[in-house]
């Protein structure tokens, strides 16, 4: 998780304040500000996200500062923590996927990011909205032409060093680097021009999970400030911005959040995963043409020694008669060889066994194997494929399914390289969003009347200073 990346960093003695307390607002304060939360995200008209490590902790990534963070225990010399599960298999959090559900909605313009884990992109945030100013575990960029590669493996890297891969530009083909900041290394301009132009034009800026600590990217929320807009944080740390805020929330995030969008009446979608195969399978005659020697080989889509770190082994059987033997390939590169008959067609069973952190055991391909040259590359419609293995997935809450979604035919030497994408794990948050109770209302007004109501009823509770309330 986070802590291969601290791991990385370059050792430096002040990492910023560690050891923070952590406080909860009373149920009826947090209910009260959940409410005015939901009002001004419904109001607002250039809503901009600011979010920090405290968003993902949910998904099983271990914070820095906080009471059990990564350089809070390492300053007080006791056990790190241990990571849930493989980084790479790490799922967006409720939080992700209703700033997800804001921006398809039109509500969210834009999400500015400290955090590497990849989990905005991941969740489905478009490239073009946000702005990742630390870097990206599972990003490559290339710093000739600008291409960037999201890999489904963590980069080895960090500090923007060249890594071990090239450019598939045919016209470019320079060496690759990883995109994320050491200590020494300046924020990367281009995302943060896009993080204070948006911050400069927003009304509201939400700061989510972060403690604010880290200079210059904690002062981009106060560019709002200037042109009228106002500041809002959740976060269970106080922060050194708490005084510019119009809204200090003292909550688990995803509480929040959940309760948020309760009000809102917007649900949180699902969030689907799903990761690309390519099955190489090469034919060549025997040289007294008796025989076809053959070989199969799984790769990753980002080149053929690229890692594939879903895939634990492949069993593989034959539907034959006369039994060929099965194979079982343990590692990488998962590659078996064979000779058959010229004349022989079968069929092979890849039964291929995922890795911890997959929603699912298991997924199973069907490989029809044809000694003759084959001629079919049609190509189905990607983006057609792939939504309908995401509604069939939500449809039957389960994984494994799989589908082709591109063909290559090589005639020199005789091969074909068929890409299949497999769904690998599913999270349902609209139940989720029960974490936080509080019925769904569409306006503003409503929840005034609640309030009256609540009064007259004797209630003693007070609604916070609007101005750096806690």
């Amino acid at each position: 998780m986070s802590l291969g990346y601290a791991e990385k960093l370059s050792y430096i003695e002040d990492v910023g304040e560690v050891g923070m307390r952590e406080f909860f607002d009373p149920t009826h304060v947090l209910q009260e500000k959940i409410e005015r939360l939901a009002r001004t995200i419904k109001e607002s008209k250039h809503l901009v996200v600011f979010t920090g490590a405290g968003i993902s902790t949910s998904c099983g990534i271990p914070d820095f500062r906080g009471p059990k963070g990564i350089w809070t225990l390492q300053r007080e010399g006791k056990p790190l923590p241990q990571a849930s599960l493989p980084f790479h298999r790490a799922v967006p959090s409720m939080t992700h996927m209703a700033l997800v559900a804001l921006e398809r909605a039109g509500i969210l313009k834009f999400v500015i990011s400290q955090n590497v884990d990849g989990l905005h992109l991941r969740s489905g945030i478009p490239r073009e909205k946000l702005a990742e100013l630390h870097g990206n575990s599972f990003m490559e960029t290339c710093p000739s032409c600008g291409a960037e590669y999201f890999r489904d493996f963590e980069v080895e890297s960090i500090g923007l060093k060249e890594t071990s891969r090239h450019c598939s530009d045919a016209n470019c083909g320079a060496k690759l680097r990883d995109t994320v900041l050491d200590w020494e290394d300046a924020l990367p301009s281009k995302e943060m021009s896009y993080a204070e132009k948006h911050c400069r034009m927003a009304d509201v800026v939400l700061c989510l999970g972060t403690s604010l600590q880290i200079t210059p990217a904690c002062n981009l929320p106060l560019k709002c400030l200037r042109g009228g807009g106002e500041i809002v944080i959740v976060n269970l740390q106080k922060t050194p911005k708490d005084k510019k805020a119009s809204l200090v929330i003292r909550g688990l995030v995803d509480k929040v959040i959940a309760g948020a969008m309760n009000l809102l009446n917007m649900p949180i979608p699902p969030f689907v995963r799903i990761d690309f195969v390519q099955i190489i399978l090469t034919k060549a005659l025997s040289a007294d043409e008796k025989y076809v020697n053959w070989m199969l080989r799984l790769a990753s889509i980002h080149g053929q020694k690229a890692p594939l770190p879903f895939i634990k082994s492949v069993e593989i059987t034959f539907l034959d008669e006369e039994k060929y033997k099965a194979a079982v390939l343990h590692e990488q590169p998962f590659l078996l060889k064979r000779r058959t008959e010229r004349t022989k067609v079968f069929e092979m069973v890849l039964k291929i066994n995922l890795s911890d952190g997959c929603g699912c055991l298991c997924s199973q391909i069907n490989i029809p194997f044809d000694p003759k040259i084959s001629t079919n590359c049609s190509n189905p419609n990607k983006d057609a494929v792939l939504q309908n293995l995401r509604d069939t997935a939500i449809q039957g809450l389960c994984c494994g399914q799989n589908a082709i979604v591109g063909k290559k035919i090589k005639l020199a030497p005789n091969g074909e390289t068929t890409t299949f994408a497999i769904v690998t794990n599913i999270i349902m948050h609209n139940k989720a969003s029960k974490a936080f109770e509080i019925k769904a209302i569409s306006t503003g007004d409503e929840i005034k009347r609640r309030k009256r109501s609540a009064r007259s009823n004797g209630s003693s509770r007070k609604r916070s200073k609007t101005k750096g309330s806690n």
